[in-house]
Parts: C-alpha cells; sequence; structure tokens
C-alpha cells in the first residue's frame, strides 16, 4: 500500500534549509512512496526534486492567501501569495490541482472560522493533522470541521528538517496519478500520526536567520 507525504519543504522555503536531493533521499531510505513538496509560495523546490526523482515527487505549494495558507498538489504553475482565497482558489482550479486547507486550526497559522467555512465546499480536503501543530486540540478541531462538512482529510509532517520527514503519512490502499484520482484514493485512507516536539520549531527560525545573514544562500 503507498505511503504518501503530503507536506514538506526544502530549502526553497524561507524557513528550511533542507536540500532536494536530501530530501528525496531521506523519503526513499524511510520509505516513502509518494512526496508532496509544498515550499512556501514557489514550486522551485517541488520542481527540482521531481527533477532527481519523478516517481517520488509530486510537485506541490503552500500558498498565503490574505486569510490563512492552502496546500496544493499537483501544481503546474506557482500561484503567487496574498491573493484572495477564492481567487487563489479558482487559478488552483484551473490547472487542476487537488486542495487541501493547511493547519486550519492552528492558534497561530490557522483560518478565520468564517472563511473557512465559506471555502469549505471549493477545496477537495481538510489537513487534519499537522505533525508541527503544539497542541492537540487544533488537529482535533480540524478533524471535527473536515468531518462536519464532508470534507477528506489530508495528513503531513510540515518538515522543514530531515528529521521530521514522515512523522505524518497517509496509507492508500490504491495509487493514484492527477488530482482526481488522489481525490479517489484518500477516501478510504488510513494514516500514521506523529506530533513533532514544538522545539524543531527553533530549527525553522535558525533557517530564516541564516539566509537573513547570507550565511545560507536562497535559491
Amino acid at each position: 500500500m503507498p505511503t504518501l507525504e503530503f507536506h514538506c519543504h526544502t530549502i526553497y522555503s524561507n524557513d528550511s534549509v533542507t536540500r532536494p536531493e536530501d530530501l528525496v533521499r531521506i523519503a526513499r531510505l524511510r520509505g516513502i512512496d509518494r512526496l508532496v513538496v509544498t515550499d512556501h509560495n514557489t514550486i522551485g523546490g517541488a520542481l527540482a526534486a521531481q527533477k532527481l526523482d519523478p516517481e517520488l515527487v509530486i510537485v506541490g505549494e503552500e500558498i498565503l492567501t490574505t486569510q490563512g495558507e492552502l496546500l496544493a498538489a499537483f501544481v503546474t504553475e506557482k500561484i503567487p501569495p496574498r491573493l484572495t482565497p477564492l481567487e487563489t482558489i479558482r487559478r488552483l482550479r484551473e490547472q487542476g490541482a487537488f486542495i487541501s486547507v493547511s493547519h486550519p486550526f492552528d492558534e497561530r497559522r490557522g483560518w478565520p472560522l468564517e472563511h473557512l467555512r465559506e471555502i469549505a465546499p471549493l477545496v477537495d480536503a481538510i489537513e487534519v493533522f499537522n505533525a508541527r501543530c503544539i497542541f492537540e486540540e487544533e488537529n482535533t478541531q480540524a478533524e471535527a470541521f473536515a468531518l462536519a462538512n464532508g470534507l477528506s482529510g489530508t495528513v503531513g509532517s510540515d518538515a522543514h528538517t530531515l528529521v521530521e520527514l514522515g512523522q505524518a503519512l497517509l496509507i492508500l490502499d490504491q495509487d493514484f496519478h492527477d488530482a482526481e484520482t488522489l481525490k479517489s484514493a484518500i477516501l478510504s485512507a488510513t494514516s500514521i500520526r506523529q506530533r513533532s516536539s514544538p522545539l524543531i520549531r527553533l530549527a525553522s527560525r535558525h533557517a530564516v536567520l541564516m539566509k537573513k545573514l547570507g550565511l545560507v544562500r536562497q535559491p
């Protein structure tokens, strides 16, 4: 049964120093079958990783809207940040992407409830478990919202470092090759869920600082 990591980052995100080649290597070592690379507001890292391992990597993006972040898979063209949620979703639909909602109830990174309700009929899934959410109730609320709104759930490590990769995985009982077949596959998926230590966030802050100081070059 294929395993899917739906949410991870590379050095193309401002808060990670993970190189695409290392991400691919560790994913294979850990037995991850498919990997959606979801850098912040860019598909550069995903394209670089996919070039190294086309069978493993799916091009994705984590997009900052004016209200919260969206996770997309099977992205063919970068979506710029800070558009409205409706405009971001429209552009993703135009390119046939699969759309989930990142950590919707996270205390620091979540969505205003009224806007989450507005987009619920327009997305494919809700991220019901994010390994970087500090409080368990943030994921519990996301799962309850997905259930109440008839939405599927994605899970992801939100890995900004290699140690986090695979903390949360979807286990599928069928393969997929595009947004429509992924939508079908996750209906019967099970998952592995393990929260990361809150201290791992320090690695992201360190990555931002290293880039600001010019000690690590942002691609």
